[in-house]
């Protein structure tokens, strides 16, 4: 197993570390916090990654229709 980098024997000491230092109560809350900041982290990054598709798909749909009317106009030259 590999989560972000950090193998299994280094996250069994990261939370072991994290028992000793916060105690079994306090935990099942720091993993909620954690995990509803996951949960964030993704979605602003889904949503950044739509925003920057949908503004590129414009791009191109300019950039298609611009050249379409300089094609228009050098037929219409002809």
């Amino acid at each position: 197993m590999n989560f972000m980098g950090i193998g299994t024997g280094e996250l069994l000491l990261i939370l072991l570390i994290a028992l000793i230092i916060f105690g079994p109560g306090k935990l099942p809350e720091l993993g909620r916090a954690l995990g509803k900041s996951v949960r964030e982290f993704r979605q602003a990054s889904r949503d950044v990654t739509a925003q920057i598709t949908k503004e590129l798909k414009e791009l191109e749909k300019e950039a298609n229709l611009e050249g379409k009317s300089k094609a228009d106009d050098e037929q219409a030259q002809h």
